[in-house]
């Protein structure tokens, strides 16, 4: 019935929010077409609004009409590219959204890259399957050059439209491209009061450390920045961002120590180039493909990590147990924790590990 609604006349509206546009006239938009709804006698009805942050106080207007049940039949889709701001606006709607829900648009996982570029349709099991990840992984070994190559080009490109693009027109990835993302990282955590300098130091600090766990005391020693306070201040800017994902301690019996160092990842290859062009920082090949594993795994369950005298770099429950994946890209001695089961990927497996899993959020 959803898909008869989008194709019959009137049923669908959209309105792209341009600098400029004030709430008056989003108002004036919204109130014309419910009128005109009402007179052509349409009982169900799409709204959407795009890059709404642009509007200041826009919740406003949304907030009084849904007031006065004005939208007690329609289904309003609101989205915005600023999602530090949309994050926090949300919290305006108590009890006012009805079955609505929140969708992130990630960049493009590993598996869905294969099988776009690579032309293959994967095996590909859910994540409370991982245990049994070496049956699709061998199915998928029969394309196991073509998956090798293509990880070698997602690390230069990441999941991002621009730098994909340019990678397979052009055969590599321009600074523009970096330019681009960074003007609009930039544009984004200066919207709530952070500082170019300032992040600047705190990403140079956080490629530095190479994914050895760090504390908010120690990011504020070794940066301009006045307190640990501040400095977790810009750490969760660059999460709601999308950009970071901090990784607390998890104990064998599964309480998380969120007083103790945190390991803090770069959830996308392209990120990590650009902000290390940012910084100025030199970055590993190795650091940047355990973050694209922990960055995958973060979209579908929660990731923490293991060190005492063992160390597990990523770990995750799975139906209350925990799951323990160690990333061995380069030469890495580890101790194997007696606690929990664990998954070593090698440079020959982590690929097929990445192609074998479907990453979408169900």
């Amino acid at each position: 019935r959803d898909r008869e609604l989008l194709h019959e006349p009137g049923d669908q509206s959209g309105c792209s929010i341009e600098l400029g546009v004030c709430g008056n006239t989003i108002g004036e938009i919204l109130d014309n077409y419910l009128s005109a709804k009402k007179e052509w006698n349409i009982k169900n009805s799409f709204i959407f609004l795009d890059e709404i942050t642009f509007v200041d106080e826009w919740w406003r207007i949304i907030k009084f009409r849904i007031d006065k049940g004005l939208f007690r039949n329609d289904v309003l889709t609101i989205t915005s590219s600023c999602s530090l701001e949309l994050l926090k606006q949300k919290e305006y709607f108590p009890g006012r959204r009805g079955k609505g829900k929140d969708i992130y648009f990630f960049p493009l996982d590993f598996s869905t890259y294969v099988e776009i570029f690579g032309n293959v349709e994967l095996k590909k099991i859910p994540i409370n399957k991982i245990k049994k990840v070496e049956f699709p992984m061998k199915i998928n070994s029969l394309y196991k050059n073509r998956i090798n190559k293509l990880f070698n080009s997602y690390l230069k490109t990441g999941g991002f439209p621009i730098p994909i693009k340019e990678f397979f027109t052009q055969g590599k990835v321009s600074v523009y491209a970096k330019k681009v993302y960074l003007d609009w990282l930039k544009s984004d955590w200066r919207k709530v009061g952070k500082s170019d300098k300032y992040m600047k130091e705190v990403i140079s600090y956080i490629l530095r450390s190479r994914l050895s766990p760090i504390s908010w005391l120690s990011i504020s020693k070794d940066t301009s920045l006045a307190s640990p306070h501040t400095a977790q201040s810009y750490i969760e800017s660059l999460e709601d961002l999308f950009v970071a994902k901090v990784l607390n301690i998890i104990t064998p019996e599964s309480r998380v120590l969120y007083r103790k160092n945190k390991k803090i990842h770069l959830t996308d290859p392209f990120l990590y180039n650009t902000l290390a062009y940012f910084s100025g920082e030199k970055v590993l090949e190795e650091t940047i493909v355990e973050s694209v594993v922990a960055s995958h795994l973060s979209r579908v369950a929660d990731v923490y990590f293991w060190k005492n005298k063992s160390e597990v770099d990523i770990v995750t429950k799975i139906d209350k147990e925990q799951v323990g994946i160690e990333v061995k890209w380069g030469f890495k001695k580890s101790r194997k924790p007696k606690h929990l089961r664990l998954l070593s990927l090698t440079k020959d497996k982590l690929p097929l590990f990445l192609g074998s899993i479907d990453w979408s959020r169900n």
